[in-house]
């Protein structure tokens, strides 16, 4: 493999989804854990955590997870009653 191949799949499949996932909009912004909680990390540390060592595997499946939410909200919005408005 030549140099320039190695460097492209570190950066494809490394470094451009640990860059995606710390930007991503669809997690809560990596906070610190409140006192008594289980897991001392935020859903963002702990996404950049699974990316990091799995990389594009883990990658994968933080896109999966997005696409599952997105459905879930879409499928709770069509299922909410519709507003109705105040006889007069």
């Amino acid at each position: 493999m030549s140099p320039a191949a190695a460097w492209a799949v570190i950066v494809i499949g490394f470094v451009l989804p640990l860059i995606h996932v710390a930007l991503s909009k669809a997690i809560s912004p990596a906070k610190p854990a409140e006192d008594g909680a289980a897991c001392p990390f935020s859903p963002r540390m702990g996404w950049l955590v699974i990316v990091l060592f799995l990389g594009p595997v883990g990658w994968l499946m933080f896109m999966a997870s997005r696409r599952k939410r997105r459905a879930m909200a879409a499928a709770r919005a069509a299922a909410a009653p519709e507003p109705q408005e105040p006889m007069t």
